[in-house]
């Protein structure tokens, strides 16, 4: 096994919590712009996008206060409002989102491969995660779609 890059796994994990905390802020807006027939379970979803959100921010933070001289950033990454509310417009820019936490995954898993079993399991499990919510969005919009 080689040496873990300690500085590099801190800083990618750093940049997924940073993200994963603009996912908070992201689906709670979506839950609160969602308007239509759809949006008792649309809001209850975003909700819970917006706690599983927290969650791993929050598993980001553990590890990075695990690593030796790791300290967990203050910031959150930058958001853009599209204003732009229709349903399948969110839902295109959660699917966006979740791509882009999908990169910073697997961004991880190629810092920390063949250096530290737990932390690849980690990124493997997160990627696994996120490209389950890819796929569930990309449900969502092939029926929004079809619907309307």
């Amino acid at each position: 096994m080689k040496e873990l890059d300690v500085k590099s796994t801190i800083k990618i994990l750093n940049t997924i919590m940073e993200y994963e905390l603009a996912g908070i802020v992201r689906y709670t807006h979506y839950s609160l712009m969602i308007t239509g027939p759809n949006r008792i379970p649309l809001v209850d979803f975003f909700k819970a996008q917006a706690n599983e959100s927290l969650i791993h921010a929050q598993q980001a933070g553990e590890l990075i206060t695990g690593l030796e001289e790791g300290h967990p950033s203050l910031k959150i990454a930058p958001l853009q409002e599209s204003y732009h509310h229709a349903i399948k417009d969110i839902l295109q820019e959660s699917l966006e989102h979740e791509k882009k936490a999908l990169d910073y995954y697997k961004e991880l898993l190629e810092t920390v491969q063949d250096s530290s079993v737990y932390l690849e399991e980690y990124a493997r499990t997160m990627i696994g995660n996120e490209e389950m919510h890819t796929l569930e969005l990309r449900k969502m919009l092939r029926d929004y779609a079809s619907n309307h």
